[in-house]
């Protein structure tokens, strides 16, 4: 059996963190990065061999990034989750007058749309996960679909061209109203207790802020209905392919449904989070098996750096794609100069 060393573990954690929220496919990267170094790395992180010990790998990486979305929105998801159990107590007990099968506000829609778009990925994540782990996570095809990747995101980026006007006015107008906001709390703290002061008063004041572009952008989310919702989740079932990122297929397909580039970005971080928690407790026993025998400490390395990678990623993005001027052109270029790189490579060397 092969062995996995820190350094290798260390890269593809910190590869995987990253990649996984960028729209880039952190599965593709953790095949190529082996075989584009060869040698040991090759043989070590062969993810396409039914038996390697990088299977177990993979598993803590996969709920590492998780972890991280679900702690980056925390507060958003015990929103959402309380909602879930909230319809539940409506459909066994329903107010008079209302129907117990239809979610009573935005947060209960929002928590079933989510386990909605979740079923079609789940169901063929189970049925062909093997196959196209075994069939296409192979270098040159990796780096062929890496390079349809950048070829979505430029398609996705034109689109977005086209609607610019309308998504530059709502993100101006959530921009303006999350400031007026955040004036009159800061206005109002400046007055507040010793030992508070402005300082803590303006950080709430961002807080409060975030959770409101959180709630208005939820809102706009609802508006897609389940139809939308379903194939959206549906799309992430391209990301089985090595090279194709979920985040990236689900953001254009949002923008394709009508949704701002931020909305979209939203929705695909709130679809990623149970999608790859659950892929990753499903594999469990490959960590706690023979897989993950002897390498417990790199796993738990290459998490704890995915998890860090994965954190500051989604920091880094949530910013940059409430910038109206920022565009997934440079992504779309990055995927395009490393997958034909790649396949030229892998095919003459």
């Amino acid at each position: 059996m092969s062995h996995i060393t820190y350094p290798e573990a260390g890269l593809v954690g910190l590869i995987q963190g990253i990649t996984e929220l960028f729209p880039l496919s952190s599965l593709g990267h953790n095949v190529l990065i082996p075989a584009l170094i060869g040698g040991s790395w090759a043989k070590d992180l062969n993810v396409s061999a039914p038996e390697s010990p990088y299977l177990a790998v993979i598993v803590g990486l996969h709920v590492a990034t998780a972890l991280a979305m679900i702690v980056y929105f925390w507060r958003d998801w015990i929103r959402i989750i309380a909602a879930f159990f909230a319809s539940l107590k409506h459909v066994a007990a329903p107010e008079p007058g209302t129907d117990r099968f239809v979610p009573q506000n935005t947060d209960q829609m929002l928590a079933w749309m989510i386990i909605l778009a979740t079923i079609p990925v789940g169901i063929a994540g189970l049925a062909l996960e093997h196959l196209f782990r075994v069939a296409f996570s192979k270098p040159i095809p990796t780096a062929v679909f890496l390079t349809v990747n950048g070829l979505i995101l430029l398609g996705g980026e034109r689109l977005r061209r086209r609607g610019a006007d309308e998504s530059a006015q709502q993100e101006a107008a959530d921009q303006q109203m999350a400031a007026e906001r955040e004036k009159a709390a800061v206005g109002a703290g400046g007055r507040g207790p010793v030992g508070g002061g402005r300082h803590s008063s303006g950080q709430r004041a961002v807080k409060q802020q975030q959770a409101s572009l959180a709630v208005e952008s939820d809102q706009r989310l609802v508006k897609l209905g389940w139809l939308n919702a379903f194939l959206l989740g549906a799309a992430q079932i391209l990301a089985l392919l090595p090279g194709i990122s979920r985040d990236g297929v689900v953001m254009v397909g949002g923008m394709f449904r009508g949704l701002s580039r931020q909305d979209a970005a939203r929705f695909s971080f709130l679809l990623s989070a149970p999608v790859i928690l659950a892929a990753g407790a499903l594999k469990v026993k490959d960590l706690t098996g023979p897989l993950g025998a002897g390498i417990h400490g790199q796993v738990l390395f290459a998490s704890a750096l995915s998890f860090i990678g994965a954190y500051l990623a989604l920091r880094f993005l949530v910013r940059y794609l409430s910038d109206a001027t920022k565009t997934l052109t440079p992504f779309a270029i990055y995927c395009l100069i490393v997958g034909l790189g790649s396949t030229i490579y892998l095919s003459v060397r």
